[in-house]
């Protein structure tokens, strides 16, 4: 009997017949929905020997909902998803001008799902621009709530942007000085330098666009603790905290400190930051080394700082060792989790050249995006990049294709259904049904291996000199995918 899903004491409770509503997707959208609820159900019949199944439920979004009854977002679609608490969709159109400017967003926004999952994996087989793309296997978590998913713009040359400009001119003077073109007479200045060097004049209007972007303790903190509780259960190294703090002190720089505060205050016994590593590491190395010399070895411009920042380090180490010393002494400290961060840009270049440094990542909305795009591309692009929104506490969850609709490419029977398939394997290991979740990995691995791809694959491996590649259709991709099984 098809019976809702539930949360009972913090837990999903899935019965053996969920119903699990689904948006098909716009373009390409109906192609690869058919083929990935074969897999998907194949999986599930398969490993419970018959016994469970999904009743799926259409709901609508985006061209077909719009064309169906004039409204891009129903609030059917919404109510769906808030009662059966999981679901999972296609890729939508973005609505042309006024209203809604992202469906996918609003759904976010509307179940409050605060963590973006992003899973990267790479598959034996899969043409990859990387050396070695066996070593990139991570799991993203992007902020999904707040940053520019909750950003305030006002654009320039309105009304709106200039009362922001003369706020900051009259109540922050100093930060004011930052923005290098705020006002009519620095305008005026660079004017007359460009004119020095023969430029023509022209009129000098103050445009400048003003953008906001929140970012709360909150809703970091929630969002770090899921990606440690992720990284927990599931036997990974590390959790990395990325952000661009050298910068943006008191929005990602905060997201990186509430971050560490999170790891301490909550998982102290199972968790080790990368510093409290060096120093119980230099302990271990050298038993009799002091305090001091402990602190010169984690910070190499000891020796120039003042003597109060000097003090600030050894009772950081004096602190760190008379707290943890017993419990993460002794090499105790190498079996726990490490909690660590790093500079958006820098990681943008070591996820390519020591991708193995890295497991877990906690980041916030804008790197995020730039991330799992990334690193999808290392292991074979963005269609077969899986995505899902979380909120972990209500339950509520959405699972998605991470690609757009090409709309050239629809009803062709084309395109490479992997990312509704993989979203879909996530689906089931978060219902709990992991059997299911790894048959599909299975497949998708045999069918892969097994040379048999859709174009997009077929192009970059026979570009490779593979001509053993056998070009499939979406739909018989999906056969392959099953047979694997």
């Amino acid at each position: 009997m098809p019976s809702s899903i539930s949360m009972k004491s913090g837990k999903l409770s899935v019965p053996d017949e969920p119903i699990i509503p689904f948006i098909e997707g716009d373009g390409t959208g109906p192609d690869i929905w058919r083929a990935s609820v074969r897999v998907m159900d194949a999986a599930v019949a398969k490993s419970s020997g018959g016994k469970r199944k999904i009743s799926w439920m259409e709901v609508y979004a985006g061209e077909k909902a719009f064309n169906t009854c004039n409204d891009w977002l129903p609030q059917a679609t919404i109510d769906a998803f808030k009662k059966y608490l999981v679901g999972i969709k296609g890729p939508l159109t973005t609505p042309v001008g006024g209203g809604i400017r992202s469906l996918n967003v609003a759904l976010r926004q509307m179940l409050d799902l605060y963590v973006c999952l992003r899973p990267v994996r790479w598959f034996k087989g899969v043409p990859s621009p990387v050396k070695r793309p066996q070593d990139c296997d991570m799991v993203i978590f992007r902020e999904n709530t707040e940053d520019i998913y909750a950003g305030i713009e006002m654009a320039a040359g309105t009304s709106e942007s200039q009362k922001v400009l003369d706020f900051l001119a009259k109540e922050y003077p100093k930060e004011f000085k930052k923005i290098r073109f705020g006002s009519k007479e620095a305008g005026d200045q660079w004017q007359q330098e460009m004119q020095a060097v023969g430029a023509p004049a022209r009129d000098n209007p103050v445009q400048v666009g003003i953008g906001f972007k929140p970012v709360s303790y909150l809703g970091s903190e929630r969002l770090v603790h899921s990606a440690i509780g992720y990284a927990l259960k599931n036997n990974r190294r590390s959790v990395t905290i990325v952000h661009k703090g050298n910068i943006m002190k008191f929005s990602e720089g905060a997201f990186k400190d509430w971050g560490y505060k999170v790891a301490q205050q909550f998982y102290r016994d199972q968790i080790v930051t990368e510093r409290e590593s060096w120093i119980l590491g230099n302990l271990e190395a050298n038993p009799g080394l002091t305090a001091e010399a402990n602190a010169k070895l984690i910070d190499p411009g000891f020796d120039m700082m003042t003597p109060e920042q000097k003090g600030k380090i050894v009772k950081e180490v004096e602190t760190i060792l008379a707290t943890i010393g017993a419990t993460h002494g002794g090499g105790k400290w190498k079996s726990k989790l490490l909690i660590k961060d790093s500079i958006a840009d820098i990681t943008l270049q070591q996820v390519l050249t020591r991708p193995r440094d890295f497991d877990v990542i906690a980041t916030m909305n804008l790197n995020g995006d730039y991330l799992s795009d990334a690193l999808a591309a290392q292991v074979g692009g963005i269609g077969i990049a899986p995505g899902a929104n979380i909120n972990y506490v209500s339950g509520h969850a959405i699972f998605e294709a991470t690609h757009g609709t090409a709309p050239k490419y629809a009803n062709l029977d084309q395109v490479n259904p992997g990312s509704v398939i993989l979203s879909g394997e996530m689906m089931l290991r978060y219902m709990g049904w992991t059997e299911a979740a790894d048959l599909i990995i299975k497949g998708m691995d045999g069918a892969i291996t097994a040379k048999t791809v859709t174009y997009d694959f077929e192009r970059l491996m026979k570009a490779e000199g593979d001509t053993q590649v056998k070009k499939v259709k979406c739909s018989e991709f999906a056969d392959a995918v099953i047979a694997h099984m």
